[in-house]
């Protein structure tokens, strides 16, 4: 079989059977041999009933979730490439024909864009449109550079096989960013054409929560991206507090050691930002969410405790020694009173360096705890209830 239409439902009896002819009349009019496929996903309004007398296959998905019923709606596909949608009747199904040509060439996932197609009066949120959708595509192309320019579109494409490789696990809305985010990831080949969004049909609200689910979308995009959220802010603080503790120790500015407090965090906060992008990096590619090249292999594998040994102990004697000369200079006035503007600019670099040495030597022994190979965790610690 060539393609399946797959819609997710959770109460969708006014528009769901006006979706299914569409997509039928798409189908026979092209002379595909394909399906169309309910995922249901606990409907109480007649959906699965309605879906079964319009000719569609009805899929049980017990799981809540829109991830979660598109998920098994996926496993349970019969074709070749899937066309998703939302059973709204905000998507024309019989307009399928520009997403399945490009999964034809040989593009592994199609992306409709619906800033381009046109977006109907009253069918987008203002806040989605002018906010949401903007701002996260734009993160999107950023930190993963795919070339899509609407992330959320509702109706894509894609083909089963290279999809369901990904082992997509969101249950709920942002399992729309991770099918993108990780189809970049692993370099799926990815497309976009333009589609059509109108006013949905439906007279209740819809199942989307703008803030909830857009913060939900937001923290997928940041925590697949070690690189944006920890490595880069991190490295930008550790260069600049750097900077100005040099500066200022050396006199090449007109600040004091009150600035170079606040020099030595943003170099404490900085490193503790690397070592967490390498955390992440690290456990992304050993749990499989973040994918392993043979390069990051390489780079993985120096995380290990004894260079982060080695690194801590010349930074632990570089701090002592300044300690030590900042005790000399205590012991040269017979241990009176001391001038805090010369003394604390010994004394704040010695403490950062020691506290930098005490995080790498930590770090090394959490690089090796990552190590350890996972087993069954206990109820408690999955998310159970303490009566399970």
């Amino acid at each position: 079989m060539e393609l399946t239409v797959l819609m997710p439902c959770l109460n969708e009896a006014e528009t769901l059977a006006t979706c299914i002819v569409k997509a039928q009349r798409f189908l026979q009019a092209a002379g595909i041999d394909g399906e169309i496929v309910i995922a249901d996903n606990g409907s109480t309004d007649g959906s699965r009933e309605i879906a079964a007398a319009a000719g569609a296959r009805v899929v049980d998905v017990t799981e809540r979730g829109y991830g979660a019923a598109l998920a098994g709606g996926i496993d349970a596909a019969n074709g070749r490439f899937v066309i998703m949608g939302d059973a709204d009747d905000s998507y024309d199904f019989s307009a399928l024909a520009g997403i399945l040509q490009s999964l034809r060439a040989g593009n592994e996932l199609v992306m409709g864009n619906r800033f381009r197609g046109g977006i109907g009066a009253g069918a987008m949120p203002f806040l989605h449109r002018y906010l949401g959708n903007p701002v996260l595509s734009c993160l999107g192309r950023l930190f993963y550079r795919v070339p899509i320019g609407d992330f959320h579109c509702g109706l894509r494409g894609f083909s089963r096989e290279a999809i369901r490789s990904l082992q997509l696990s969101s249950p709920g809305m942002e399992f729309a960013s991770e099918m993108v985010v990780k189809s970049g990831l692993h370099g799926l080949r990815i497309d976009e054409v333009p589609v059509t969004l109108s006013r949905d049909g439906r007279s209740r609200p819809p199942h989307l929560r703008t803030w909830r689910d857009g913060w939900r979308h937001l923290k997928f995009l940041l925590l697949h991206s070690p690189r944006w959220l920890f490595l880069l802010p991190g490295l930008m603080l550790l260069l600049a507090g750097a900077g100005a503790m040099s500066a200022i120790a050396f006199r090449w500015v007109e600040l004091d050691i009150h600035t170079m407090a606040y020099a030595g965090a943003a170099i404490t906060l900085g490193v503790q930002m690397l070592l967490l992008a390498a955390f992440t990096r690290l456990m992304g590619a050993l749990r499989g969410w973040l994918p392993a090249s043979e390069r990051k292999q390489r780079w993985a594998s120096r995380l290990r405790i004894e260079p982060c040994l080695i690194v801590a102990g010349t930074l632990f004697l570089t701090g002592l020694a300044m300690s030590l000369h900042a005790l000399e200079l205590w012991a040269a006035v017979d241990y009176g009173e001391l001038d805090p503007r010369v003394t604390m600019r010994w004394v704040v670099p010695s403490v950062t360096i020691l506290a930098v040495a005490g995080e790498i030597l930590l770090a090394g022994f959490f690089f090796e705890a990552l190590r350890i190979p996972a087993r069954q965790a206990p109820p408690l610690l999955r998310g159970a209830s303490s009566d399970d």
